[in-house]
């Protein structure tokens, strides 16, 4: 195949990939999906992946797709990646620490706060349609918020 066809079959390709990921069918899948977020979603489909709730100190939320095996830290990195997607596709770049962020707040689910990473989420009672929520983490000794 010659160069010029196979830039008009990667050209076809693309017009058909761009096609489908606006079908609403597909309206979860990210615009540039990665491998893992297209097995994820299919995972979903097929029960072995769960959709979690994120709501925000602000009472907003999202949601986020984790397979039903994800830890505590896989949340945190699933909502770090949809937090920075959202935030660079509405205000461009804009820099988070989340080092900072879960030094000072932490994730709740039933009134429990949830604060160790390698916890499996669905051990702490986490399913599909669960809502997790953001909490202050006061770090002071004799605090009832702990």
């Amino acid at each position: 195949m010659g160069e010029g066809a196979e830039y008009k079959s990667g050209l076809k390709k693309a017009k058909v990939l761009k096609a489908l990921l606006e079908d609403p069918i597909l309206a979860d899948v990210p615009k540039n999906p990665t491998l893992e977020d297209v097995e994820t979603l299919i995972g979903l489909e097929l029960g072995s992946a769960m959709r979690i709730t994120v709501l925000k100190l602000d009472t907003t939320s999202f949601d986020v797709i984790l397979m039903n095996t994800a830890t505590l830290k896989d949340l945190k990195l699933a909502i770090k990646k949809k937090v920075n997607y959202m935030e660079q596709s509405s205000m461009g770049h804009r820099h988070i620490s989340w080092r900072s962020v879960w030094a000072n707040y932490c994730l709740s689910f039933d009134n429990n706060k949830l604060l160790n990473d390698d916890d499996v989420l669905q051990n702490l009672g986490v399913r599909n349609n669960s809502q997790v929520s953001s909490t202050y983490l006061c770090h002071c000794w004799n605090c009832e918020i702990e």
